[in-house]
């Protein structure tokens, strides 16, 4: 750039990052000032709901205070014609007792006028009612006129807010356009002048390059004739040197001739051998054939004493199942009382535990009434509530552990493998999940994806549609919530058992198509003792330390798999075989597991680290300074 004399460059990207900056800054001003404009005209529109929603709220106290008053009118009334009406019932029994017919007008007379009366306090009554009822009317009519003013008023605030953000917006994207424009020209004049400099500079190299480029094909021209000449001298030399090399050749091509005839009569003399040794392996086969019919009539014996001998085992078989059901039934016997027990001391436990804690409660708050008192009537301190985490708490403090739900670890599983984009969070999410035992999460991950994509016939239709509009990530999740819900996975450990289902079975797979015969790397990898009784079997003149190798190699071949587990590739139409081959072993599983867990549901323990630490906190509800100005109160209040 100094040899071009390219200095001012950095002066005109300076200027050109200051007339952005003017670009810019034109746009932020214009969009401050509507946000301010949108901002005030949103409060002029609200100020009209706010003022109805206090008329609204002043009308309903209103109404409130009315109505108590018109009950508690209406108790008074029922409660005075009552009294009125028993005054005179109760005389119409004298009305039998009286003789003379003057004495019987007179008291007509007065139970007409007292019914006049209880009617014309009734009837006062009813036309107040009515009167209240009229002027409620007339409120609704004035209210409802007052309400549809305020909805004309906001719909014109409206329009006047929408047209005069219209023509705020016009004016603001003219000033922007003009602002963007300047700019442009600006842009343009300076990049025109730095096109015709670049031109000029290039037109300069370019003379360079060609006064250069023409020595250089003067040089390449002389170096060609040299190498002419020298080619030439070294085709001479290597073209005798050839035919030299082509002599010695037929001479040893003569040598190997004498070799090979030589070769031949000793091939004929070992084969005259190998068919005498043919003659005699014959023989030896027909007296190995008479040992292994010996060997048969043995292996019947055997046979036989092993009959004998699975009838006595069966036998006691049956013998020790009838001990192992005997006792199995105490077992659940005992472990029913077991659960009954710890049910009850778990219910004295909380009656004991309500009771100390309401005790010592109640003591607290004598504690911190005195406190109180003393702060505010001896000492004319202000006083605060203490508020203490052991105030409101009732009941223990002990908790048992939850499982986590089988979707919760397929989510962070997914959140995992998926936060390829951002490592912050990679590492949050990878400090969630828990260790995958020996999987790894890519695998996880894949498998978990195979499962939502293939099994959309375990969920409704009707189900399915709305999924359709979710992003990626939830649809998975939603789809495997669906899917373990079908098949019965409800926790982690349900969870692992799937995964680890799906690498077996491809390792299996995989080890079949690799070692032999479809179900032989199954039959090896469930069983292996079952597989090294299957070849003895098959070759029973085997050693049966061979055997034994064979079943140590065959563990080997088997951990092998376990330990490639991560890697194996799963096709997606093999899911739905491996989805159906777990679903059928998995309710044997579940079987299994709900009695073990009806086992440890009485062994669950409450944890009780907290518990010396709630009952001293209570202890110790008045600080030790609290407790010392009580000490110097008393003692100041004595010397008074």
């Amino acid at each position: 750039r100094e040899a071009l004399g390219e200095e001012a460059e950095p002066k005109v990207v300076e200027e050109k990052e200051e007339e952005q900056r003017k670009s810019h800054q034109q746009i932020e001003e214009s969009r401050q000032r509507l946000a301010k404009l949108q901002f005030e005209g949103t409060q002029l529109v609200t100020n009209i709901q706010v003022a109805a929603d206090l008329r609204e709220t002043q009308r309903r106290a209103e109404n409130a205070e009315l109505k108590l008053q018109r009950v508690q009118k209406l108790e008074n009334e029922a409660k005075s014609s009552t009294q009125k009406f028993m005054e005179i019932t109760s005389k119409w029994a004298l009305a039998k007792d009286m003789m003379i017919p003057q004495d019987l007008w007179q008291l007509l007379n007065q139970q007409q006028q007292l019914c006049v009366l209880l009617l014309e306090q009734k009837n006062k009554l009813i036309s107040e009612l009515q009167q209240e009822l009229k002027n409620k009317d007339e409120q609704y009519v004035q209210a409802i006129k007052k309400q549809s003013d305020d909805i004309h008023l906001l719909l014109e605030r409206m329009e006047e807010q929408i047209r005069t953000m219209l023509k705020t917006y016009r004016h603001n994207f003219l000033q922007i356009e003009k602002a963007f424009e300047e700019e442009r020209r600006e842009l343009l004049d300076s990049n025109r002048k730095k096109w015709e400099e670049a031109i000029q500079a290039h037109n300069t190299q370019e003379m360079e390059y060609l006064s250069a480029r023409m020595r250089k094909v003067e040089e390449f021209e002389k170096q060609l004739s040299q190498l002419r000449v020298q080619d030439e001298e070294e085709y001479n030399n290597m073209k005798i040197q050839l035919e030299n090399d082509v002599e010695n050749l037929e001479r040893q091509l003569q040598q190997m001739k004498a070799v090979y005839r030589l070769n031949q009569e000793k091939l004929e003399f070992n084969l005259q051998v190998l068919r005498k040794r043919d003659e005699e392996n014959t023989i030896i086969r027909a007296k190995q054939k008479r040992k292994l019919n010996r060997l048969h009539s043995l292996l019947n014996n055997l046979k036989i004493k092993l009959a004998k001998r699975e009838k006595q085992f069966r036998e006691e078989k049956e013998s020790m199942a009838a001990d192992c059901e005997r006792i199995r039934v105490r077992c659940k016997d005992t472990q029913r009382r077991m659960r009954q027990f710890a049910v009850t001391d778990a219910g004295k436990f909380m009656e004991v535990w309500l009771m100390n804690e309401a005790e010592a409660k109640g003591l607290m708050r004598k504690a911190l009434d005195a406190d109180r008192i003393i702060h505010i009537q001896q000492l004319g301190l202000p006083w605060e509530q203490p508020h203490y985490w052991f105030l409101n708490n009732v009941g223990p403090l002990g908790h048992y552990k939850v499982k986590r739900r089988a979707t919760k670890l397929a989510a962070e599983v997914l959140t995992v493998g998926s936060s390829e984009g951002g490592k912050e969070d990679t590492v949050k999410a990878e400090g969630r999940v828990t260790a995958l035992r020996n999987i790894s999460k890519k695998t996880a991950k894949r498998i978990l994806e195979l499962v939502s994509k293939e099994s959309d016939f375990l969920i409704e239709n009707k189900l399915l549609k709305p999924l359709k509009a979710l992003e990626r990530h939830n649809r998975i999740l939603i789809k495997l919530d669906y899917i373990f819900a079908a098949i019965g996975i409800n926790s982690e450990d349900d969870l692992y058992q799937l995964l680890d289902f799906f690498l077996k079975y491809k390792s299996q797979e995989v080890a079949a198509s690799q070692v032999g015969p479809p179900g032989t790397a199954v039959v090896k990898a469930l069983c292996p003792a079952c597989w090294s009784s299957l070849q003895s079997q098959s070759s029973p003149g085997r050693d049966p330390a061979e055997s034994r190798e064979d079943h140590g190699s065959g563990t080997q071949r088997d951990k092998s798999p376990q330990s490639s587990l991560p890697s194996v590739h799963i096709h997606t139409d093999d899911v739905v075989k491996i989805l159906k081959a777990f679903v059928r072993d998995f309710d044997k599983l579940r079987e299994g597991k709900k009695e073990k867990e009806k086992d440890k549901e009485v062994l669950q323990v409450r944890d009780s680290s907290k518990d010396g630490e709630y009952w001293e906190a209570m202890a110790h509800v008045i600080p030790e300074t609290t407790l010392k100005l009580w000490d110097a109160l008393a003692a100041a209040l004595e010397e008074y």
